[in-house]
């Protein structure tokens, strides 16, 4: 089972206070990125791995979906979720997306942001999703970007000349990162994007887009420190379908 970091106290208490804890979908800026790789929601019935807070249900229902499910490991992410949502066709679910069952051929759209890099593997939920989702069904995902989740040492250091780089290394070397963020011993897993990708391919799904997310002028503009995610990508968003 993947690690429940998000109902450790101190960890749940720091997430609170990000941007897009906050503001939802506003506070997160490859949002608009994300959402324009979203087929047309009317009338769809769609999943959220991951869902946190419930900003993107309470969105697809707003964008024209039918039914939209949240599914979420903590329960004190669930709890705000359903203190946000006053909305009947938006269910709740806790489950580990390691062991969630899915209805074959039953959903439309399969969406998941910044969850499937706690994940020690991607075969087996792919393949649940390939056979979960109805013909020409889509997956929208965001995950932490290899090149940035393969540091054992994450953020910016300085060489001996005093040139800042960011610190990467053991591209290679897929497995298990531990990090300090927000909470001690937050456990999330590399694997370089030829394996994230070939997952999908093995599970029988289409590949649509692949994105390597980094911010627009106007958005370090108005917010000066995505600067440095202009540096390297820090997320990577991509899109698949499946077969008619």
């Amino acid at each position: 089972m993947a690690q429940n970091i998000y109902d450790n106290p101190a960890f749940f208490e720091g997430y609170a206070q990000l941007p897009r804890s906050v503001q939802g979908l506003d506070g997160a800026p490859e949002w608009p990125a994300l959402k324009a790789m979203l087929p047309d929601l009317t009338g769809k019935s769609v999943i959220d791995l991951g869902c946190g807070y419930g900003w993107f249900c309470r969105a697809a229902r707003e964008m024209g979906a039918s039914e939209v499910t949240g599914v979420d490991i903590s329960e004190k992410m669930l709890a705000r979720a359903a203190e946000l949502t006053d909305d009947a066709r938006i269910h709740y679910q806790r489950s580990d997306l390691e062991s969630l069952i899915l209805q074959s051929n039953s959903l439309d759209v399969i969406y998941s942001s910044l969850a499937l890099h706690y994940l020690p593997e991607l075969d087996t939920l792919s393949g649940k999703i390939q056979q979960a989702l109805k013909p020409g069904g889509s997956l929208v995902f965001s995950m932490e970007h290899p090149i940035y989740t393969c540091a054992t040492r994450q953020g910016w250091l300085t060489d001996d000349s005093g040139v800042r780089y960011w610190g990467v290394n053991q591209y290679q070397a897929e497995g298990q990162r531990v990090s300090n963020w927000l909470a001690d011993g937050v456990i999330k897993y590399h694997r370089t994007l030829g394996t994230t990708l070939n997952a999908l391919i093995k599970a029988g799904l289409i590949v649509s887009e692949v994105n390597e997310w980094g911010p627009t002028q106007a958005q370090i503009d108005a917010w000066p420190a995505l600067a440095e995610e202009a540096e390297r990508p820090m997320l990577v968003l991509i899109s698949a379908r499946k077969a008619q």
